[in-house]
């Protein structure tokens, strides 16, 4: 046996499938399916798995419990393989500045921690090779980031490498940095570069059949567009939106928010009164 080939069968073996267990809609169930996996695992794997429970426990604020699971790591992680060590410091990370936290329960120390834990996750990413454990790691980066400058250079990093990579998890990451890339360049008023990426993330979306985040999209395009002045077609796509989720039974605030702010804006109250009022309605049930 060469010794390329022990190395990819080394890979299979420590490398678990993340994807197969995560349903982000739901971290209760996640968290069910990593502790079953764990029953089943060992080494690096187990480390792995670990830091998923903890993440899971994050996204259901049980921050002391994630918190607490992580630390009980850090020996194990001091003498893992890279890929375990990256996602133990991204998740350590994570848990200290997930967006479950209260708007003002984050800290400038954590913030700063957080910093240093996700520039350590990439750094160990890229020793593994895990070119999507990196481009995490860096949207992250972006995210603790508070300079619009410097967010758009985690993202812009990252974007380059999920471009370059030929690792298709790290591919599938192109669309949400066009669009958190998007995001930074409105929040500076940089309307027209911001447009290239939101359409970007749309062709994206499409292309992938990802119809719930095709329509978010669409929504960032006609958000700028209407901060570009091209209201009509701002209109027109925020209306398209509102009859197709209309269709679904599942009305958006969002959207109607829009659609309020273009009428008023085109000098028609009486349609910019009822969105209002209709943004402010109860969800159905």
């Amino acid at each position: 046996m060469t010794s390329c080939a022990f190395l990819a069968i080394l890979i299979l073996v420590v490398t678990v499938d993340l994807n197969q267990l995560w349903d982000f809609s739901d971290p209760e169930a996640s968290e069910r399916a990593f502790r079953a996996a764990l029953q089943h695992a060992s080494g690096d794997d187990a480390l792995i798995l670990s830091t998923q429970i903890a993440r899971a426990l994050g996204m259901m604020r049980r921050f002391a419990d994630a918190t607490h699971i992580l630390r009980e790591l850090d020996a194990t992680a001091a003498a893992a393989g890279p890929l375990a060590r990256a996602y133990h410091a991204l998740e350590s990370a994570r848990t200290l500045v997930s967006t479950s936290h209260p708007a003002d329960g984050i800290s400038q120390d954590a913030r700063l921690a957080a910093h240093d834990l996700y520039l350590r996750a990439v750094e160990h990413a890229y020793a593994a090779g895990d070119d999507a454990v990196a481009i995490d790691a860096m949207h992250m980066l972006a995210v603790v980031e508070t300079a619009p400058e410097a967010q758009l250079k985690w993202n812009f990093e990252a974007l380059e490498l999920a471009r370059e990579s030929d690792q298709p998890a790290a591919c599938r990451w192109e669309a949400s940095l066009r669009n958190n890339i998007g995001c930074a360049l409105h929040a500076v008023e940089r309307h027209e570069e911001s447009l290239a990426h939101f359409r970007a993330a749309a062709d994206l979306r499409e292309e992938a059949g990802q119809v719930a985040e095709h329509r978010i999209a669409r929504w960032m395009v006609a958000r700028t567009l209407r901060a570009l002045g091209h209201l009509q077609d701002a209109l027109d796509m925020q209306q398209e939106l509102e009859s197709e989720l209309a269709a679904h039974g599942k009305p958006d605030p969002y959207v109607f928010e829009e659609l309020e702010i273009l009428h008023r804006t085109l000098g028609d109250s009486a349609r910019a009164a009822d969105y209002a009022a209709r943004r402010r309605a109860p969800s159905p049930a």
